[in-house]
């Protein structure tokens, strides 16, 4: 990442090509993100309720703990490198830091979020089915926003400016 901090990757096409590649690698895994999401549910509260609690009328069984432990255990891991990855990236856009901090906190907040909405709804109240829905279409929109910015960091070739502050994001 040093690169991206010296302003190297404007002069060298391999390190652009690579930063390329792997937003366009992630803009496959978003749209696979909510391909998924709307294989199993809509953005519904009902779709929502009837994908963890089950559905007698579609026999449709309850999420098990088992299932969504598994299904947590690789998400967790797998979206806190991606969203590291991405904002780590996003820093390096010429960006006040108000942007950069909302650039961090809202990808990560809404992926721990979303993740945490569908075990609340499982096992807490059908009424966070309100929370998964708002986490997944945030979650979706913050990505893409940190996509985007970076992308366009790079096409437009302006330097960052990175840098340390030294103020509490006062």
């Amino acid at each position: 990442m040093r690169f991206t901090v010296t302003g190297e990757q404007r002069k060298n096409p391999f390190l652009r090509t690579v930063i390329y590649l792997f937003l366009a690698y992630i803009f496959l895994h978003w749209i696979s993100n909510g391909a998924m999401f709307f294989l199993d549910m809509t953005l519904t509260y009902d779709s929502v309720v009837h994908y963890y609690l089950g559905n007698p009328e579609e026999f449709r069984e309850p999420r098990s703990y088992a299932g969504m432990l598994e299904v947590a255990h690789f998400h967790l891991f797998a979206m806190g490198i991606l969203v590291l990855t991405l904002v780590h990236l996003m820093l390096f856009a010429p960006l006040s830091d108000r942007a950069k901090q909302l650039g961090v906190w809202t990808p990560f907040a809404f992926a721990v979020a979303n993740e945490a909405a569908g075990w609340l709804v499982r096992f807490a109240a059908e009424g966070f089915a309100y929370l998964k829905l708002v986490t997944f279409i945030g979650l979706e929109l913050s990505l893409l926003w940190v996509m985007g910015v970076t992308l366009w960091s790079m096409i437009t070739q302006q330097r960052g400016g990175y840098r340390i502050s030294t103020s509490n994001g006062g």
